[in-house]
């Protein structure tokens, strides 16, 4: 069992690039990340890796033990699902990632409910608006908004959700309600930028077709309930789900704008890494969140449900 264990450690090294990221991903410290792949050296008598202080990179023998280890793993990971899926049990450790709002209304009241159906699956959750590497940052599943731009994982779409530009009454007495797209480029819009991301662009409807608008403004955050509390403040503008804000919209703190040209809807997916076999704990999530998430969505948009189109 050690020498498989060293191996998977191995190979994981060389996926994701360094040592401290293999050990981030399967839970291990650097130094016993350091002490495995000593072993297995050790164990076969060659060096497999030249490490630098950022990179490691195989030797000829360690790409040729490479290659031949991606064939045992599968094997290994072939005959332990046979076994896991003969007794149709979801178990182990199951580590998500999702949006901080999605993750705050939508994934909290209904986790526990999927503890409930499957008490051998114990949960890590980590909310964050900055969208995670899976592999690097040992994920096995996220919830995804929006188009998908990694072609290497699978999503499983759950619903569509209607977006919508609102603000709060006080805002729109002093500056006016806009009456056409382009005049929100005149506006104090909330911006949620993510280091690294491109240019920020709101998309409405128009009946020409759809306006593409390089908005700006005074605060933008990469966290998207501090925009929330700007618009409630009377700051500005904010471009949110809809399920977000629905509440807000109820009670009047927030008012739609341009409401006759609406930002297309967002799509919500359960994303995981492309992989041959797919854990029972993962697949178990997935089901779960096609079934409760997508009825949790509705049940938040509360009287304007109709607009939205479930997967």
């Amino acid at each position: 069992m050690a020498l498989i264990e060293n191996i998977k450690v191995f190979v994981r090294v060389l996926e994701l690039g360094s040592l401290s990221a293999a050990g981030r991903h399967m839970r291990l410290s650097p130094a016993v990340v350091s002490h495995r792949l000593q072993q297995l050296e050790g164990h076969l008598g060659v060096r497999l890796l030249n490490r630098t202080t950022r990179r490691v990179r195989p030797t000829e023998h360690g790409s040729a033990f490479y290659e031949a280890c991606q064939d045992v793993l599968a094997s290994l990971e072939r005959a332990e699902a046979t076994v896991a899926d003969a007794g149709r049990l979801p178990r182990g450790t199951l580590r998500i990632t999702a949006p901080l709002g999605f993750g705050r209304q939508i994934l909290a009241p209904i986790l526990p409910d999927f503890r409930d159906e499957h008490p051998e699956v114990s949960v890590q959750l980590r909310l964050s608006d900055h969208i995670l590497d899976l592999l690097a940052e040992g994920m096995d599943v996220a919830i995804r908004l929006g188009t998908l731009a990694d072609s290497s994982l699978i999503a499983r779409r759950i619903a569509d959700c209607p977006r919508v530009l609102c603000a709060a009454p006080s805002y729109l007495e002093r500056k006016g309600q806009p009456e056409e797209p382009g005049e929100l480029l005149k506006h104090d819009c909330l911006i949620l930028r993510l280091p690294g991301a491109r240019p920020v662009r709101w998309v409405l409807t128009t009946p020409d077709g759809p306006v593409t608008l390089p908005v700006s403004g005074q605060v933008d955050a990469d966290f998207g309930d501090v925009l929330t509390e700007f618009a409630l403040r009377g700051h500005g503008i904010v471009l949110k789900p809809l399920w977000e804000v629905a509440h807000y919209l109820e009670s009047g703190r927030l008012v739609p704008v341009l409401p006759d040209f609406p930002p297309p809807p967002i799509s919500v997916s359960v994303v995981y890494p492309h992989r041959r076999l797919v854990a029972a704990k993962t697949r178990a999530f997935s089901d779960f969140m096609f079934d409760r998430g997508a009825t949790a969505i509705r049940d938040a948009l509360g009287g304007f449900a109709a607009q939205s189109t479930a997967a």
